[in-house]
């Protein structure tokens, strides 16, 4: 316990601190220099300290774009994303811990997904929405080919691209969930006269509980960041990351600085809930007796 440490460990520490300074500079960055003063700009050194790039961020927005708007598409995006990304990553895990035909073919394809670059994946879902466009208008019945302008929207192709990114990483985590659970307690369920849906709703569900709600958290973090996925696959009307990035040229005040840290702000108050939401959960398994670390990522 006495020893001293090697100079190697001092050395990766200053390395490890050196990484940490870099992926979260940026960020830091930001928020602090969205607090500049009135007559502040968008380096340092900082020209006082004030809440008035967010008055006008709050009163005025941004030129040319109903910012809210982008705002309100993103969270109700988003929000959509989780709920999916949750139902459908359960839903595998469940299946998978049987087996079926064709699994290993399926899972492949999934996680091929996170392997493909971004933008092709966007390029392709808008390449097959247009396709369909030209089909309907071309040879759709007139009831639905007349006015009919695009299928693309934010619930549409917007909504498939995004769930490209996030289903993998919701099945990759049920996986690690159903490799660490006990089915003895399905067993218990069972022998005790319990319905197959009794035992997922009693037993299944309240275990696995906090990890269901780490797989909501990535389904909503995820998309609320994503550009390159969205950018091809959105239709007419932009989220709020790809109008914020539309304005980086354009926009020479630390308003957009204001905007991401509001942005941040909203990702940070979605962890603090879903951590939150853990824990009650963690303690409800502990009232009742069931092993808190079961189903914990």
């Amino acid at each position: 316990m006495g020893e001293r440490r090697a100079a190697s460990f001092y050395w990766l520490g200053a390395l490890f601190l050196l990484f940490v300074l870099f992926l979260y500079g940026p960020m830091l960055t930001i928020v602090i220099l969205s607090f500049q003063g009135p007559e502040g700009g968008l380096t340092f050194p900082m020209n006082g300290a004030s809440l008035h790039w967010f008055s006008k961020l709050w009163s005025e927005g941004l030129p040319n774009v109903d910012i809210w708007s982008a705002f309100g598409r993103s969270a109700r995006l988003g929000a959509v994303v989780m709920l999916l990304t949750v139902v459908f990553s359960l839903m595998a895990g469940l299946a998978y811990r049987k087996g079926f035909a064709g699994s290993n073919v399926l899972f492949y394809a999934v996680v091929a997904s996170l392997i493909m670059p971004s933008i092709v994946v966007s390029l392709g879902i808008g390449l097959e929405f247009r396709i369909l466009d030209d089909a309907i208008k071309k040879h759709g019945p007139a009831f639905l080919a007349d006015g009919y302008d695009t299928g693309m929207g934010l619930f549409t192709s917007a909504l498939g691209a995004h769930l490209t990114w996030t289903l993998p990483f919701g099945l990759l985590i049920m996986f690690a969930i159903f490799n660490r659970f006990d089915p003895r307690y399905e067993e218990a369920a069972r022998d005790l006269g319990a319905s197959p849906w009794q035992t997922l709703r009693n037993v299944v569900l309240p275990i696995i509980g906090p990890s269901v709600v780490g797989i909501g958290l990535f389904g909503f973090t995820l998309s609320w960041d994503e550009i390159a996925r969205t950018s091809q696959a959105v239709g007419y009307l932009n989220t709020l990351p790809l109008e914020l990035q539309g304005q980086t040229t354009t926009v020479t005040t630390p308003v957009i600085y204001a905007l991401g840290t509001l942005t941040t702000a909203v990702s940070f108050a979605v962890m603090a809930l879903a951590l939150a939401a853990i824990l009650v959960l963690r303690r409800r398994q502990a009232r009742h007796g069931l092993d808190a670390g079961q189903g914990l990522v």
